[in-house]
């Protein structure tokens, strides 16, 4: 299958499994990669968060550092995740252009969510994810993170996970998601408990 076949592939795959997206661009078709956690990674997250601090100013309530490489020792795809809460994502004047000033684009757009990634012409070492300030996705993900964050032992079973979907789906991202989140929702019903005992919340991160 040549490249354009496999690109014109993911493409529909991707209309077809996230119907209420709308994308721009084009399929990535990088290889799924995870790699042994890289301690410069939290260094990494806070060069980005003062860029996109500087860039969007006052409407960036909250800028998080998020996903895999957000927890210590965690396996992960060398990318850094980070989300970035508004007061609407629908007023994508507010915030697109100035993320877009720091190269990076934006690829998909759905209901809540607003995901940037770099052009094909530079390195893919960070995504942006935008949501809404206290909204349903902001407080999944960083319950997420939390959770892995003070359970070792659930994080390493993430890594296993990972690095196992890693050689399944070599070659087709959206089948790694969508494999990785039968694991992501159990976590989550277990960290809402958790959550409910400890008293965490997202405004005392």
């Amino acid at each position: 299958m040549t490249d354009d076949s496999r690109l014109a592939d993911a493409e529909a795959r991707l209309r077809d499994t996230y119907p209420d997206t709308v994308f721009h661009g084009h399929a990535s078709l990088h290889p799924v990669a995870v790699v042994p956690y890289d301690p410069s990674w939290p260094g990494a997250f806070l060069r980005w968060r003062d860029h996109i601090a500087d860039a969007v100013g006052p409407v960036a309530r909250r800028i998080e550092h998020v996903g895999s490489t957000a927890v210590p020792g965690l396996a992960a795809k060398p990318i850094i995740d980070i989300q970035v809460s508004v007061p609407s994502v629908d007023d994508e004047a507010a915030y697109v252009r100035a993320l877009e000033s720091l190269g990076v684009s934006l690829r998909a757009a759905e209901p809540g969510h607003r995901y940037f990634r770099p052009g094909p012409d530079r390195p893919r070492v960070v995504q942006i994810h935008v949501c809404e300030t206290g909204s349903r996705w902001e407080w999944d993900h960083l319950l997420f993170r939390d959770y892995l964050r003070h359970h070792p032992e659930r994080a390493e079973a993430y890594a296993r996970l990972k690095e196992a979907l890693a050689d399944a789906f070599r070659n087709d991202r959206i089948g790694y998601t969508e494999a990785k989140q039968e694991f992501v929702a159990e976590t989550l019903r277990t960290a809402e408990a958790w959550a409910a005992d400890t008293g965490w919340s997202v405004e005392g991160q």
